[in-house]
């Protein structure tokens, strides 16, 4: 009776581990292809977004993103500052314009932690950061 009721136990404990939710990051917002309008290295930090651009992929300012450069390969974590609406404005501040300068081609990236898998918002923009359509 004891091993019975051991194991009974031991089946509870099991079938509450598989309810356990497993949470991952997943892309949620993405701008790909934008070209950086400007670098401003004296600024305290961040990356300067069109506001347009924004609101299209789901960005809030203060946001952590990903930016990703296909012109260099280089990858860095920063936030979210809304730029001026309709202006193309791309700008990198601080010390991450020592790493993706003015002119180089990349990629900006939003993740969120769900137990489930989600649509991301995804844009292409222009070679003036204008968008183009969702991708």
């Amino acid at each position: 009776m004891a091993e019975t009721q051991c194991f009974a136990s031991h089946c509870s404990v099991i079938c509450k581990l598989q309810e356990v939710m497993i949470m991952r990051w997943v892309l949620r917002s993405k701008i790909h292809k934008a070209i950086v309008t400007e670098a401003d290295v004296s600024y305290v930090g961040s990356i300067t977004i069109d506001q347009d651009l924004i609101e299209r992929v789901g960005f809030w300012p203060g946001e952590k993103v990903l930016v990703v450069s296909n012109t260099t390969g280089q990858r860095l974590e920063t936030y979210v500052i809304s730029g001026e609406r309709n202006s193309g404005v791309i700008c990198m501040n601080g010390a991450a314009a020592l790493l993706i300068e003015c002119g180089e081609e990349i990629i900006v990236m939003g993740f969120e932690l769900t137990d489930r898998p989600i649509e991301p918002s995804a844009i292409l923009v222009d070679e003036n950061n204008k968008f183009l359509k969702k991708l």
